[in-house]
């Protein structure tokens, strides 16, 4: 009996091993071409927070029978986590496209070649930009009077915001971004000596733009710098707050898509950003919260000096982390 039973294992062995191999083996190809009809999965790193790309890629895969993987960052981290993974894997690259939330660390990939020789136009770049939100003040709508009201990122030095300030972490996101493009408008020792002081302010410093927006609607800050979108959001489900403009040192932040593999014309990857960048979907970015306009509006802004911004872009992170080191 125990000699059948070994008989018969040894029959069945190279099935028991065989099997789970081809199962893996299946699971790995799937993964990579996952969409209906045989048609290959794209792998997208994703920026745009989950809830809003989801939506979009749902309908993007029932509409091509393209499957989408994404890879999305945490809001700690915003953007930079996966620019720093883009980069890592720029010899062997695992994502097909790149769908950033701000415009520095896409113009960082593209002057690292993340972006290679793929072209979105002939003779442009590998990565076009599209829609907009932008870099707002936020108050709590019943704790600061009309006559109070903070008009230019210089006022919140002012002792009337000691330990009422709340912004994200400089390091990361779009508030990095607006940091840094201040720097390159102000020159730096202008910059240090206001980041100094807005640090000696002692603001909240937030993992997130929401978290700012989340801790003026509860009072516990009475005036926030962030996204315009996260104010919206907040707004309308409620939250007694007041967004303003910024009568100076405006910026503009659009959305950003990039080819980090090559991709000809009718490819999956390509397909996914021309319906990424579609009127449709931005006009549906609008209407969910994730842009604040469709098209990306000149006037009155910052115009970064982009080559300043990159070559200066060691330096200054070095310095918001010395100054606002927690």
């Amino acid at each position: 009996m125990n000699r059948s039973i070994r008989y018969l294992a040894w029959i069945l062995s190279p099935l028991l091993v065989g099997i789970p191999i081809l199962l893996l083996a299946g699971w790995l190809a799937g993964w990579r071409g996952g969409g209906r009809g045989g048609k290959q999965a794209v792998v997208l790193y994703c920026a745009q927070d989950q809830p809003f790309a989801e939506a979009l890629l749902k309908t993007f895969t029932e509409r091509t029978g393209i499957g989408v993987r994404p890879v999305y960052d945490s809001e700690a981290v915003k953007t930079v986590g996966l620019a720093n993974r883009l980069a890592a894997e720029k010899g062997s690259p695992r994502a097909d496209v790149f769908w950033g939330n701000e415009e520095l660390r896409t113009r960082q990939l593209d002057a690292l070649g993340v972006f290679g020789t793929n072209q979105w136009n002939p003779g442009g770049l590998g990565w076009v930009a599209f829609g907009q939100r932008t870099r707002r003040l936020v108050v709590h709508s019943s704790l600061v009077a009309e006559s109070e009201l903070p008009r230019s990122l210089m006022e919140l030095t002012n002792a009337r915001w000691r330990g009422r300030l709340s912004l994200a972490l400089p390091h990361f996101g779009t508030t990095s971004t607006h940091f840094h493009a201040l720097r390159a408008a102000w020159g730096e020792a202008v910059w240090k000596d206001w980041c100094r002081a807005l640090a000696a302010n002692q603001p909240f410093l937030e993992e997130g733009n929401s978290h700012v927006v989340r801790r003026v609607a509860r009072g516990e800050a009475q005036v926030g710098w962030t996204d315009s979108d996260d104010i919206e959001v907040a707004m309308k489900e409620g939250a007694p707050l007041r967004m303003l403009d910024l009568e100076v040192d405006f910026l503009a932040i659009p959305n950003t898509v990039g080819l980090v593999r090559p991709a000809p014309p009718g490819s999956p990857a390509r397909v996914l950003v021309e319906f990424l960048i579609s009127p449709e979907v931005r006009t549906q970015l609008v209407q969910m919260g994730g842009l604040e306009s469709a098209d990306l509006v000149r006037g009155r802004r910052l115009d970064p000096d982009w080559a300043v911004l990159l070559r200066d872009l060691e330096k200054a992170s070095g310095q918001l982390e010395e100054i606002f080191r927690r």
